[in-house]
């Protein structure tokens, strides 16, 4: 099992390039299931999550053409299994997307409920609900998700709580459904939307997307795709925390500055230099950090998936800064990991009060989550001192050569065996 290796104290600088958005192309490969043909995505980023998306539509039949680079070429022609199996589906949250999809287009599945991160229970009792609510008879059986239709029906339905995997689940089998459906309290998440705007250039009739209501006018069929994945918003988030950490100097090219907005904020806030251009970013870290309050939200709040990476910024702040977890129940499993190298920091709920320290010591870590892992890459990056941290496939899941672009900006960051 792979192994990183840092030495902190040094700051980063230099230019880093976003890779495609992992969170963006999930749900897109899961919608080629609604097509038959040659469906071209490009922008891919090369990241586990991907990898495993791709073996899973292959196990239901569509073959992969090309998979070179950042290109994928995937024929979904003969995609005619219904079953995800659980060896891929266990490992991955997001693979419980094609349950949508399948339905729709073959009136039966059978999927694994999902795996993924230990960081909350995320069940898919949306997802279930709203397909029942279309008109599918679904239910468990043997850790599987079974379901069946003889052809989905439009329907109004109310998430409970915003779900970025349920309204996309939801939206791509309305897309093939009879008649209307209206998705209330969607998620407006940049993914939710351009996944609405990539199906509606498929022949797709979805109107709303970036609302809490999404109307979806079933049609018959949808042509293959052809896109260009958008940057990873997580990922310029966690370079941007990064040069900000390290009191250095980062050019964050090809990004979408207004998708990271709630984090430039909160940057600023906390007295570090944020320059914003048409596609970049460049962060300039200072002597000094001001101590901040967050508390994640659906977007367009400030994003859970980011809250690990500024938790270990605060934990250099100067004062007290207390971050709120609301979106999942149990994501402060990289806590015990920051106070090993020295954090200040004290759980209460789901609220964590960091008081802020001159400096953090290098130690041996345990990653536990993909945004955990990350968070802990730059805590070592800034640490006095060696840190090792081990279980990095979980790095791996969610960033493109992680310990490659930020060695290229001056890191003493190595992998090994």
């Amino acid at each position: 099992m792979d192994k990183i290796v840092i030495e902190g104290g040094r700051p980063l600088e230099g230019v880093v390039k976003i890779s495609g958005a992992k969170n963006a192309v999930l749900p897109i490969l899961a919608a080629t299931l609604l097509t038959r043909g040659r469906n071209i995505l490009e922008g891919v980023p090369k990241v586990r999550d991907v990898v495993t998306m791709i073996q899973l539509l292959k196990s239901l039949g569509a073959e992969v053409e090309s998979s070179s680079s950042e290109k994928i070429i995937l024929d979904t022609s003969c995609a005619e299994n219904p079953e995800a199996p659980y060896d891929l589906v266990s490992t991955m949250r997001a693979s419980c997307l094609v349950l949508g999809p399948l339905l729709a287009k073959l009136g039966r599945a059978r999927v694994s409920l999902p795996g993924g991160c230990a960081i909350g229970a995320r069940p898919i009792d949306l997802h279930i609900k709203g397909l029942e609510s279309m008109g599918a008879k679904v239910w468990l059986e043997q850790g599987y998700v079974h379901g069946v239709v003889d052809g989905l029906k439009g329907t109004q339905f109310y998430f409970d709580t915003v779900s970025v995997t349920g309204t996309a689940n939801l939206m791509m089998a309305a897309s093939l459904a009879a008649g209307k459906t209206i998705l209330e309290n969607a998620a407006k998440e940049p993914e939710v939307v351009f996944l609405a705007d990539i199906l509606n250039q498929s022949g797709a009739k979805i109107e709303g997307q970036g609302t809490d209501m999404i109307t979806i006018e079933g049609v018959s069929s949808l042509k293959p795709i052809e896109c260009r994945i958008f940057p990873d918003r997580i990922e310029a988030g966690t370079y941007m925390i990064a040069a900000a950490i390290t009191q250095g100097d980062v050019l964050i090219e090809n990004c979408i500055p207004h998708h990271v907005e709630p984090i430039t904020l909160k940057l600023q806030e906390a007295q570090v230099d944020v320059e914003v251009e048409k596609s970049s970013i460049r962060v300039r870290g200072g002597r000094f950090l001001s101590a901040v309050n967050a508390k994640t939200h659906p977007y367009p709040g400030f994003p859970t998936d980011i809250q690990a990476q500024f938790m270990a910024l605060m934990t250099l702040s100067r004062g007290q800064s207390i971050i709120m977890e609301k979106i999942f129940e149990n994501r402060f499993m990289h806590v015990a990991e920051l106070k090993r190298m020295g954090a200040d920091i004290s759980l209460d709920g789901h609220t964590a009060i960091i008081k802020g320290v001159q400096s953090l010591s290098g130690a041996r870590l345990m990653a536990t989550d993909l945004r955990a892992s990350a968070s802990l890459v730059l805590a070592a990056l800034a640490a006095k001192g060696q840190s090792i941290i081990s279980r990095v496939y979980h790095i791996d899941r969610g960033y493109v050569s992680m310990e490659k672009k930020l060695s290229a900006l001056g890191a003493r960051i190595k992998r090994v065996k």
